[in-house]
């Protein structure tokens, strides 16, 4: 049975401290669906409008200072206007922001990721403009390279919003996660538990239409993905890691790095592009020879995967990608990252023990997720009400997600800790856990 939450002190404390984000939120609801611009930043009853950021902290419209865990949607390793990639926009903005031509930085943005993602050693890169087109695309690659049409995902994985990443996202995962999807597309995916070899063995020996496993790596762990590249390669299918969330974040060259098993095509974006938008797959040249011109009319016809996108290698991103990756190409960066999560980690631990709360907080390097296991409401409205309580602390998690940057210290796991603690004495008062 539902518990009614009590109308109390998180929703009165926000309002009256936030009230320049409820007038813009009001306004916003007459321009968008639901008044925001991605589902992730909707809050009940009004969201949070920001002015500016610096490193690990933020401010909202009404001067209210946060720490900052929802970094770009986790495109920011390096902070909030990091003084290198501010410098190298506003050094390209004065030369032009689309030059409707080739350049200088796409050229170098390439030839550094080719430098430290494993997968792209030796062979190409392609870019786009996010890391939903990233997946779009490297299926739709997969299929061209192989000659099948289906593709092997995790239950549960998100790829994106695009028709194919749609399915297999929430139970039944037979049935996509949004309307007006075609059937078409419905058949072309296939799926299996994650984590579960045996499984993956089970279908990839059942059947001989499947083009290419997709794998978030996210915590994986080395003999899960060793195991996978082992099928796949016995089988002639192609494996592609989505890394748009783990490149450059758990080691320079990302979870294929760090656990030590490389894919024959990655996908690739948030950190890529130090926070502007952009998106690349990389891996096998032999496999992105899909993408080359050809005078063959029946290969450009029939064969070729042809790839416009206006903004594809734009120069801003293609500036801010660069000096970004010039920084988080040094093992230092990941590692710093890591250790402040690990501080909240340990922190977050005491304040469930201490409040008597049932819950855990786990994830890998500098991502630290929160759950609750014995919440008194639905898990979607206590993610506002969390987020609410704990923005009344002066800190903005990601849903229940922390994500951690290299410029959070001390002060920031501190400040968050005690924001934490607070969050979970209101939100037991007011009946949510």
């Amino acid at each position: 049975m539902a518990v009614t939450v009590r109308a109390g002190q998180i929703d009165r404390l926000r309002a009256e401290r936030m009230a320049g984000s409820a007038a813009l939120h009001a306004r916003a609801r007459n321009v968008f669906p639901d008044g925001v611009t991605h589902d992730g930043r909707y809050m009940e009853p009004f969201a949070l409008y920001c002015t500016h950021a610096q490193g690990p902290r933020k401010w909202d419209v009404d001067g209210n200072e946060f720490v900052d865990y929802f970094g770009g949607h986790g495109a920011l390793l390096l902070g909030h206007s990091h003084p290198a990639i501010v410098e190298a926009l506003a050094r390209q903005a004065a030369r032009g922001t689309h030059l409707g031509a080739s350049h200088e930085a796409e050229v170098r943005w390439g030839e550094l990721v080719q430098e430290i993602v494993p997968s792209a050693r030796g062979g190409l890169v392609k870019f786009t403009s996010s890391g939903t087109e990233a997946t779009m695309l490297v299926l739709r690659l997969a299929r061209a390279f192989t000659g099948k049409e289906t593709v092997c995902k995790a239950n549960g994985a998100f790829h994106g919003w695009h028709d194919y990443a749609t399915m297999a996202m929430v139970p039944p995962y037979d049935e996509p996660n949004s309307a007006g999807i075609p059937r078409g597309v419905r058949e072309s995916i296939v799926s299996v538990p994650p984590r579960e070899v045996a499984a993956l063995r089970a279908l990839l020996d059942s059947r001989d239409d499947i083009a290419a496993v997709i794998v978030i790596a996210d915590g994986a762990g080395t003999d899960y993905l060793q195991a996978v590249r082992n099928l796949t390669s016995e089988r002639g299918v192609l494996l592609i890691f989505d890394e748009v969330v783990t490149g450059f974040r758990y080691a320079p060259g990302g979870a294929q790095e760090y656990y030590g098993v490389t894919p024959d095509l990655t996908t690739l974006a948030k950190i890529l592009a130090g926070g502007l938008n952009g998106g690349a797959i990389v891996g096998r040249a032999e496999i992105l020879g899909r993408f080359l011109q050809s005078e063959d009319e029946s290969w450009a016809r029939h064969e070729r995967v042809p790839h416009p996108g206006t903004y594809n290698g734009n120069p801003l991103s293609a500036v801010a990608g660069i000096a970004c990756l010039e920084i988080a190409r040094d093992p230092a960066t990941q590692e710093r990252a890591t250790a402040a999560a690990n501080g909240l980690r340990a922190g977050f631990a005491e304040a469930l023990a201490r409040r008597g709360v049932a819950g855990k907080v786990g994830g890998p390097v500098s991502l630290a997720p929160v759950s609750f296991t014995e919440p008194k409401i639905p898990g979607r409205k206590l993610l506002h009400r969390f987020r609410a309580a704990m923005q009344l602390g002066g800190a903005d998690p990601s849903g229940f997600n922390f994500i951690v940057s290299a410029t959070h210290g001390q002060a920031e796991i501190d400040q968050t800790v005690e924001a934490f603690d607070n969050a979970l004495v209101m939100l037991q008062e007011e009946g949510s856990l």
